[in-house]
């Protein structure tokens, strides 16, 4: 009887033995399979926030280098000679100064260049 028991199990052994090393050849690949998958996420996660974040930082250089002119502009607008030439521009006067407002000096340029330089057509 051992010996048809033997008999019995070998068959079996051999069947389980050839599982095992298919088994251990595909384990550890599994595990790979799931390690890549558990952290696709998260990386790609991470890869999309450091872009963002370079973007922000080119936004913020940006920024800063327009404050800075503005600032600039601020500080040379605020003299007295800007503030004069402001004035000037939209039209106001100082008290005492007559404003006289002459029209059509754009016809009168485009009729003076057409001409030659003796004043003639």
């Amino acid at each position: 009887m051992t010996r048809e028991r033997g008999a019995r199990e070998a068959p079996a052994r051999r069947r389980l033995g050839r599982r095992r090393p298919r088994l251990r050849a595909v384990l550890p690949l599994a595990v790979v399979v799931a390690t890549v998958f558990l952290y696709y996420r998260p990386l790609s996660t991470y890869l999309e926030t450091r872009h963002q974040l370079a973007e922000r930082r080119a936004e913020v250089q940006e920024l800063r280098a327009e404050k800075r002119r503005l600032e600039l502009r601020l500080e040379r607008s605020t003299s007295a000679q800007a503030l004069r030439r402001e004035a000037r521009r939209v039209g106001l006067v100082r008290p005492g100064e007559r404003l006289f407002i002459v029209k059509g000096i754009r016809a009168w340029r485009l009729q003076h260049a057409s001409m030659s330089g003796d004043g003639r057509p």
